[in-house]
C-alpha cells in the first residue's frame, strides 16, 4: 500500500517560493505512490518510479539550496542545523535509500516520513524566521 501525504496550510512558512517548494515534493512523495499502484499491469511502472524518484532528488537539491539562501539572508539562527539536514538527506538519497537498496515501496514510505518531517518540523521556525523584518 502506497503512502499519501498531502499539504496541510498550517505549515506554510509564508514564503511563496518555499510553500510552493514543498507542495511539490509532497506531491512528489505521493506521484511516486502512485506508480506502485499497479505493477502488475503496468510494465513501465518501476520506469516511471525511478524518473520520478530523480526528479524529486533533483527538486529536494533544489529546495534545500533555495531555502538556505532565503533564511541565510534573514540570519536565521537555525542555518547550521539546515545545513546538516540538507547534507544528511543527500547521504541518505546518494548511498542507502536508493532503489539497489531498498524496494520501491520501502523508498516511498520512507520519502513520505522524511519529508512530512520536514515541512512540519521546519515550518513554525522558518515562518517566524522569514515573518521579522530583513536585517
Amino acid at each position: 500500500m502506497a503512502n499519501r501525504v498531502a499539504w496541510d496550510p498550517r505549515h506554510s512558512v509564508s514564503d511563496a517560493v518555499l510553500d510552493a517548494q514543498h507542495r511539490e515534493l509532497l506531491a512528489r512523495c505521493t506521484a511516486l505512490g502512485d506508480c506502485l499502484a499497479t505493477p502488475d499491469t503496468d510494465p513501465e511502472a518501476d520506469r516511471r518510479f525511478d524518473l520520478a524518484f530523480a526528479e524529486l532528488m533533483a527538486l529536494a537539491r533544489a529546495h534545500f539550496a533555495a531555502e538556505e539562501a532565503l533564511l541565510a539572508a534573514r540570519n536565521f539562527a537555525g542555518l547550521d542545523d539546515l545545513r546538516n539536514e540538507a547534507e544528511e538527506f543527500a547521504y541518505l538519497a546518494a548511498d542507502i535509500v536508493t532503489t539497489a537498496n531498498f524496494d520501491r515501496q520501502e523508498l516511498q514510505s520512507f520519502l513520505c516520513l522524511w519529508w512530512a518531517g520536514h515541512v512540519a518540523g521546519t515550518a513554525g521556525e522558518h515562518r517566524a524566521c522569514l515573518a521579522g523584518p530583513p536585517p
